[in-house]
């Protein structure tokens, strides 16, 4: 039996991404959908980079955690948008062995270290609202190259435990990955290997890495209502907590999608595919429009950015 094992997993060269389980006819309407979903990513994500490059006025710490923030979007996005598209015009839908490990290595790697920055980012909301006037002092640029620094160490390290994990089981003979990206749940269902361990594995290190950034979230945030119900003007406490509300909206999008996944069961593939597709493509393309149509200072840097574009194009054709 064991021979048997290792000889499946030895001879899996590829996989098959199954998808969405739809009629063929919307194959095209399902194309565009995430076309346009991509597009939006790639856009807001690298206009965001763009404006916080650009503009001095947002050379501070919120901006550069923001920054890093649609860098890793726009990477872990692309991690499945493309290849997810191409297959709804081939009728094989394979996907490498190679193909496979890297697609679970980049994104878990990104959606973890996203989890930390959200977690730094709330430090630093804590810091900015609780304690103003040591804020400089506080959000050293060391201090927040150190934190985004280690927001990707702990991605990275994630991601070698639960990549190794994964393909170290065993594969019986199917190769039909019920999801439309690699991920470690519907790979699990193709293992032949007894799976308690490396379910326990799977849930320490799961509960290693969203506890302590939702309890830093949280902690984080009782100081800041605590500290805006004591201001006593109604418009000291809206200006502060419009500062945080972008914020909150980007935790809540992404982590009430991780939850609602994990927490469906494995006899709802289909469930499980909808909360994936939130997190990894809807929330990418939300988090730019929530932190630009909610945050005064994106919004003036990218007027100004347009407005200087128009005069350009205005005076070159001139010249």
């Amino acid at each position: 039996m064991g021979d048997r094992e290792s000889s499946n997993h030895s001879d899996m060269t590829d996989f098959i991404l199954v998808g969405f389980r739809v009629r063929s006819e919307l194959h095209i309407l399902l194309f565009l959908l995430f076309l346009l979903v991509y597009t939006m990513i790639l856009l807001g994500n690298l206009g965001m980079m763009a404006i916080i490059m650009t503009d001095p006025r947002l050379n501070t710490p919120m901006y550069f955690f923001l920054g890093n923030l649609s860098f890793i979007d726009l990477f872990y996005s692309s991690v499945i948008a493309p290849k997810a598209m191409s297959n709804f015009w081939t009728e094989s839908k394979s996907i490498s062995f190679a193909g496979c490990v890297a697609q679970i290595f980049l994104f878990a790697l990104f959606i973890v270290a996203e989890g930390f920055l959200l977690a730094a980012m709330a430090y630093d909301r804590f810091i900015a609202i609780c304690n103003p006037l040591l804020y400089s002092v506080h959000m050293s640029t060391r201090l927040c190259s150190q934190l985004v620094a280690g927001s990707y160490f702990c991605g990275c390290i994630s991601s070698v435990l639960q990549t190794s994990m994964t393909f170290t089981l065993s594969f019986c003979a199917s190769r039909a990955v019920d999801h439309f990206y690699c991920d470690s749940r519907p790979l699990q269902r193709l293992s032949c290997s007894d799976l308690f361990m490396h379910k326990i594995v799977s849930f320490s290190l799961s509960g290693i890495i969203i506890l302590p950034t939702v309890i830093v979230i949280i902690v984080s945030y009782v100081y800041i209502v605590s500290t805006v119900l004591k201001i006593r003007s109604t418009e000291g406490r809206k200006k502060a907590f419009s500062t945080c509300s972008s914020h909150l909206g980007v935790v809540s999008v992404l982590y009430g999608a991780v939850f609602f996944m994990y927490l469906t069961p494995n006899r709802f593939p289909e469930l499980s595919k909808m909360a994936s597709l939130c997190y990894s493509l809807v929330t990418p393309m939300l988090n730019p429009l929530i932190y630009s149509l909610r945050n005064k200072d994106v919004k003036d840097a990218l007027s100004k950015l347009l407005e200087k574009k128009k005069i350009q194009s205005f005076i070159f054709p001139l010249l």
